[in-house]
């Protein structure tokens, strides 16, 4: 059962009495409301009291949005509610995650190249005053996966890099800037991404680490974390058999292995038990695959909870998800006690963040000039230096580097999109043309001449190419999520395949993922950025002129296990 007085709530008796008055106040569909993460759907101040009132949600998460159309939906939220509710932002890179034209500062990959907790302090310190100047009060990081296997192209940037030590040091610099800003952290995804390629949007990730090795390593991140007094984990839809089967106390078949999200054996018994977790278990989204095909929605909606979740992230049908756990409850299969120790927690929480006592001064949200912290001049100023902190130099043995536009003045950039992201059902971004349309103006202002070869149908003559030419980068911003398991260099246009590297010297330059140089042995030069926003990009072109030098580190996955990549 839950301590309340213990890590990480450390409430006081008044704080304790709030909560249990307000579960002994509750009816059922109030208790089951609480459960419930809610994806905001509309911002309409009808849709808004229709959703409280009718589905008593415990808490909210929203697409990104102007500052102030994400103030007015979540202070209208909290008026409405009866029950404080926690709002989530997903600011695992800085603002950006939480916020319309927040800063982005530093994501996992970027802090692990800089080798730095203080730029994890400070990108969760300052995407928590962004997320916290438009109400939100809990953050769904930081990524505490171990990204061993260079394929996994999910967290490749989100998490740090597959040293347990170095994601310890990061996440904790990274939970310091979160609570300094007023926050919950999350850890996540539990038991732990990295081990293998696939996507759990998809299919159910499978962690098939030995229970000795999970221990040397996710256990030992998770551990440290726990006993740092991290508030929230979220589970992923991720196995992890060894362990399952070892807690189980039987004999398993393949076919009873369960992502975490509904296993009682990884999140009662290895989580909560074995690891010492008093605080709030809250679900990756439920509308991934590696859960919703696990079993029919009508047993995974109240299974979660009884496994040893406390929230649930988000609805599928409103009336129907939300039935599906009031019968789950009332059926016995979320038993009495786990109802209340679910409760005790997700209460608990909000006690520990202050929002009983802050809905009673009416101070849930800040005072709305606040929101002009969001994107200021002072979070850009430290997002560029961010940036000098994580470019990263990976090769240059062709010595192509600097590159001047007194010796190179005239440019082909060619430019590599990926196809954007699927979030919440919506695809989004893919095309590049910011990226492009700013990588493009900087180099120009840097001197150079910059040609993107849109009149090119063929490769045409060499000595015609060395004519109109003296060197190439090609930029790739190949973004991917939910829609295949592993993201790839796609080649859209024949003319830009990299034929042209054994003529002119060619840079490759990364704004995103990390590993490239699998579909790039050609390269001889190859540079990682890790994020593509106008900051980085200012950065980069200082750095390739030779104004300011590389200072990241690379992790050795960006070899991708081959030889030929090192060339």
């Amino acid at each position: 059962m839950v301590d309340l007085k213990a890590k990480p709530f450390y409430l006081s008796d008044e704080d304790i009495r709030w909560v249990q008055d307000t579960i002994a106040s509750m009816s059922e569909e109030e208790k089951v409301g609480q459960l419930f993460v809610n994806m905001v759907q509309s911002r309409e101040p009808e849709d808004i009291r229709k959703t409280v009132d009718k589905y008593h949600i415990g808490a909210l998460r929203y697409m990104n949005a102007p500052a102030e159309e994400l103030y007015e939906q979540n202070r209208l939220f909290q008026e409405q509610s009866r029950i404080p509710l926690l709002i989530a932002s997903n600011c695992e890179a800085g603002g950006n995650g939480g916020v319309g034209g927040g800063t982005p500062i530093a994501n996992g990959a970027a802090i692990a190249a800089a080798d730095s907790e203080e730029l994890a302090y400070r990108a969760a310190l300052i995407g928590g005053r962004e997320g916290a100047a438009i109400g939100c009060n809990w953050n769904f990081a930081p990524v505490v996966d171990i990204l061993q296997n260079w394929r996994n192209t999910v967290v490749q940037l989100r998490a740090y890099n597959d040293n347990p030590e170095d994601i310890i040091r990061y996440a904790r610099g990274f939970h310091r800037g979160t609570k300094e800003a007023g926050l919950a952290t999350c850890a996540k995804h539990f038991p732990g991404d990295g081990t293998e390629e696939n996507d759990q949007h998809l299919m159910m990730g499978i962690n098939d680490l030995s229970t000795e090795q999970w221990d040397a390593t996710f256990g030992k991140v998770y551990q440290a974390l726990i006993d740092d007094g991290v508030m929230t984990i979220m589970a992923g839809h991720i196995a992890q058999p060894a362990w399952q089967r070892r807690l189980a106390g039987r004999e398993l078949r393949d076919n009873e292995i369960l992502p975490a999200t509904l296993c009682p054996e990884l999140i009662t018994g290895l989580l909560r038990e074995r690891l010492h977790f008093n605080g709030l278990v809250v679900t990756d989204a439920s509308h991934m695959i590696g859960m919703f095909a696990a079993m029919p929605r009508s047993r995974q909606v109240p299974q979660a909870i009884a496994a040893g979740c406390d929230m649930f992230l988000f609805f599928n049908d409103y009336e129907e998800d939300f039935g599906y756990m009031l019968q789950g409850y009332r059926s016995g299969v979320i038993t009495e006690e786990r109802m209340n120790d679910a409760l005790t927690r997700i209460l608990g929480l909000k006690a520990a963040l202050g929002l009983h006592r802050k809905k009673a001064q009416g101070t849930l949200l800040p005072e709305k000039e606040n929101i002009s912290i969001v994107g200021c001049e002072e979070h850009q100023k430290q997002s560029y230096e961010a940036a000098n902190q994580y470019i990263t130099l990976v090769k240059d043995t062709q010595k192509m580097l600097p590159l001047l536009p007194a010796t190179h003045p005239r440019i082909r950039l060619v430019f590599i999109s990926g196809e954007g992201r699927v979030v919440a059902g919506k695809l989004l971004g893919g095309s590049g043309d910011q990226l492009k349309a700013a990588l493009k103006e900087e180099l120009e202002q840097a001197g150079f001449t910059v040609d993107t070869g849109e009149d090119m149908a063929f490769k045409g003559k060499m000595e015609e190419l060395h004519k109109k030419y003296d060197a190439v980068i090609v930029a790739l911003d190949v973004v991917g999520f939910a829609q295949y398991n592993a993201m790839r260099v796609k080649w859209a246009k024949p003319i830009d395949q990299p034929w042209y590297t054994a003529e002119l010297p060619t840079a490759f330059v990364s704004f995103n993922l990390t590993n490239h140089l699998v579909d790039l042995t050609m390269s001889r030069t190859y540079i990682n950025v890790y994020m593509d926003h106008a900051q980085a990009v200012r950065a980069f072109v200082e750095k390739l002129t030779g104004k300011s030098p590389f200072n990241g580190r690379y992790n050795e996955n960006v070899w991708c296990g081959r030889w030929d990549t090192r060339l």
